[in-house]
């Protein structure tokens, strides 16, 4: 076995009992091209990873979250499951190192496409639960993972502020408690520059600016969770 697989068990904490499991999920499709005796790569494997990874995070969240409705944790799961976050994960890990490429995919940039990253990374899990069972794969991923809402705070925040606030809102003032003011339209026609203020009732919690007023809203909600998690941090102190 080679050393970067032998490397790569260790950053997984898992070693294969099964090895051909592993080759098989760090095997992308364009290796058969220079290796048809290599069969097979890893589409199926990440096929199969994808749901197991879904059932993980479907029951971690379930179990975090206990007041959180299924839009919430349906949102929330997005977030941890979609491609640019897997790929990220898949780099922590050093899966890109020991993936089997063709050569003329390597020289590419195959090895650092998001893509296969995110695939091979779904195949993983997917080889973790044949080589082992669903226990040893959840353990797995979620050691992986480490505590969701550290992830998830940032995430949210920067993917769908306006969602954030009002999540934050929502229990102690209500749905309409939250509305956003255009204060000031700026530049030409075709270059329009708005300025927004995000109020809690008669509250200013913060203000932004963006080319649309969707952006502009999003960066006034932006700077309201800031301010929000400004008052937490004093109160705590």
């Amino acid at each position: 076995m080679p050393e970067r697989f032998k490397l790569l068990q260790s950053r997984l904490g898992y070693h294969f009992r099964n090895q051909a499991l592993l080759l098989e999920a760090l095997t992308h499709p364009s290796y058969l091209q220079d290796h048809p005796e290599a069969a097979p790569h890893n589409q199926r494997l990440e096929y199969l990873g994808d749901s197991v990874l879904q059932l993980v995070l479907t029951e971690a969240l379930y179990h975090e979250f206990v007041h959180e409705r299924e839009g919430v944790l349906s949102r929330r799961r997005a977030m941890l499951s979609k491609g640019g976050f897997l790929t990220k994960m898949a780099r922590e890990l050093g899966i890109e190192a020991a993936l089997r490429l063709s050569k003329s995919e390597e020289e590419t940039g195959g090895r650092g496409r998001a893509s296969i990253m995110e695939d091979a990374f779904e195949a993983i899990v997917g080889a973790v639960y044949l080589d082992s069972d669903f226990a040893t794969a959840r353990e797995r991923v979620l050691k992986w993972y480490g505590p969701l809402a550290n992830h998830l705070g940032s995430s949210e925040e920067a993917e769908n502020p306006k969602g954030r606030l009002q999540e934050l809102i929502q229990p102690e003032h209500g749905n309409n408690a939250i509305r956003y003011e255009v204060t000031a339209t700026s530049g030409p026609r075709h270059a329009r520059e708005y300025a927004v203020a995000v109020y809690l009732n008669d509250r200013a919690l913060g203000t932004g600016s963006g080319p649309s007023k969707k952006l502009a809203e999003e960066a006034a909600a932006r700077a309201a969770l800031a301010t929000l998690q400004a008052g937490i941090e004093e109160t705590e102190d």
